[in-house]
C-alpha cells in the first residue's frame, strides 16, 4: 500500500483553499529588529533559508510592510536547522478562529474492538495551507540576511492550531478515523476492515493534497503510541517512556521536584485506582514550610509507582453495561467508569479543609452526582 501511495509520502501538501489571518481592531503594527545569530550557524541559517524559499515556504520581502517579526532558530537533533516565527505581538493582535480540537476520548471511543493500528503523520503539516497576500505580510520577519515572510502558514501563531484541525476535518470528513491536528488513527476490528479504511484516508489524502511524513507512521500494529498513551489490541496502557521517567524517578529532592512529580501523576490518573489518597501526604509536603522526606513519603511513592501500570479498556457507547462506581473516604473522592465490568478510567480528588467537614453522607451524595456528570461530559454516556 505504501508503494501504491507513494506520492502521498513525498514532499509538502497543499490544502484546498487560503487562510486569512484577522487582526483585532486597533492592532498597532510593530517592528522587530533581527536576532543575533552565533557565526557558526551563520551559513546554515543562509542555507535554510535559500532552501525555504526554492520550495516556496517563504518569500524575500523588499517593499516596506507595517509588521516585522523575530524568528526563533532551534538546531534539531540531526543538525538541521529549524526556522519559527515569534510573533509575540502579532500574536496578541490576532483573532482566533477557536476551533475545538478533539480530545483523546473522543478519539478512543473509535477504538472500541479494535485489533489493528495505523497512525499516519502529516509532513510540516502548518505549511500545507496557504496564506492570502494579505495575511503573509503580516507574517514578515527579520534576519541578518534581509526580511522574508511566509506564504504558508508558520509554526508559532497562535491561531495554527484551530486552522490546521478545521482544514484537515474538511479534508477527512465521513471517514472512519480519529484525527487531532496532524496526528490520524485508523484502526479495525480485523486486516480487512483496517485495510479498507487505511486504504480511504490514503486515496482522500491524495485528492486533498495532504502529505505524510513516512518516518513518523506507523502501519497495521498491535499497538500505537498517541499522546502519552499506548493505544493496543487490549486496551488503552500508559506508555512506557512516560511511566519510566516516575517508576525510575528517585525520590524528589526538593518541593519544585515535587511539585513536578504531582504534575505527571495528575496527567496519567486515570490509570492510578484512589490516587488522592495515595497522594496525600505528597500533596500536604508540597505545601509544608519545610521540605523533609520522610518514611510515610516513600511508602506513597513506592505505592504509586506499583500502581501506574494499570491497563484500560476502550469506552464503547452502544454498550449496554455502562457503569459508575463512586466513593467517598474522608480526604477524598474516587470514581471508576466501567464498560463490561472493565476499567475504562480511574477518577481522583483531594478535598479541600472545608469540604473534608462534610458529614459522610454528604460526601457520598455529593461523589455520585459530581463524578456521574464528568463521565457523562467526557464519554458521553448515561451515568
Amino acid at each position: 500500500m505504501i508503494d501504491q501511495y507513494a506520492d502521498v509520502f513525498e514532499g509538502i501538501g497543499q490544502l484546498p483553499g487560503v487562510c486569512k489571518l484577522t487582526l483585532k481592531e486597533g492592532a498597532v503594527p510593530t517592528v522587530q529588529p533581527p536576532k543575533r545569530v552565533p557565526f557558526a550557524l551563520e551559513k546554515r541559517l543562509k542555507a535554510e533559508l535559500d532552501r525555504l524559499e526554492q520550495m516556496k515556504i517563504i518569500e524575500k520581502v523588499t517593499k516596506p510592510t507595517d509588521w516585522v517579526n523575530s524568528v526563533v532558530i532551534v538546531e534539531k537533533a540531526n543538525g538541521n536547522l529549524r526556522i519559527c516565527l515569534d510573533p509575540v505581538d502579532l500574536n496578541k493582535n490576532l483573532k482566533r478562529p477557536h476551533y475545538p480540537i478533539p480530545t483523546f476520548e473522543s478519539i478512543t471511543q473509535r477504538c472500541a474492538g479494535a485489533k489493528i493500528f495505523s497512525k499516519l503523520d502529516a509532513t510540516s503539516g502548518f505549511w500545507s495551507m496557504m496564506l492570502d497576500d494579505e495575511s503573509s505580510d503580516l507574517t514578515t520577519f527579520n534576519t541578518i540576511y534581509g526580511r522574508y515572510k511566509f506564504k504558508r502558514y508558520p509554526f508559532g501563531l497562535n491561531s495554527a492550531q484551530d486552522d490546521f484541525q478545521r482544514k484537515m476535518e474538511e479534508a477527512f470528513e465521513n471517514l472512519n478515523l480519529g484525527l487531532i491536528v496532524d496526528d490520524i488513527v485508523i484502526c479495525g476490528a480485523d486486516d480487512s476492515e483496517h485495510d479498507e479504511r487505511l486504504k480511504a484516508a490514503l486515496e482522500r489524502a491524495r485528492e486533498k493534497n495532504v502529505k505524510f511524513n513516512q518516518e513518523k507512521c506507523v502501519f497495521g500494529a498491535e499497538s500505537i503510541p498517541y499522546f502519552g498513551h499506548l493505544l493496543t489490541s487490549e486496551g488503552i496502557k500508559p506508555d512506557p517512556e512516560k511511566t519510566r521517567a516516575i517508576t525510575e524517578m528517585p525520590p524528589p529532592e526538593n518541593s519544585e521536584q515535587l511539585q513536578k512529580l504531582l504534575g505527571m501523576l495528575n496527567y496519567l490518573s486515570r490509570y492510578i485506582p484512589n490516587l488522592s489518597s495515595l497522594n496525600k501526604s505528597l500533596r500536604e509536603l508540597a505545601r509544608a514550610d519545610e521540605y523533609k522526606w520522610k518514611p510515610a513519603h516513600e511508602k506513597a511513592f513506592s505505592k504509586i509507582k506499583s500502581a501506574l501500570c494499570s491497563n484500560l479498556a476502550y469506552f464503547d457507547p452502544k454498550c449496554e453495561n455502562i457503569e459508575v462506581k463512586v466513593d467517598a473516604s474522608k480526604h477524598g473522592l474516587g470514581a471508576v467508569l466501567a464498560v463490561d465490568d472493565n476499567v475504562v478510567a480511574f477518577g481522583s480528588r483531594s478535598m479541600s479543609e472545608t469540604e473534608q467537614q462534610y458529614s459522610q453522607i454528604e460526601k457520598d451524595c455529593w461523589q455520585l452526582y459530581l463524578d456521574a456528570s464528568i463521565s457523562t461530559s467526557i464519554y458521553m454516556a448515561e451515568p
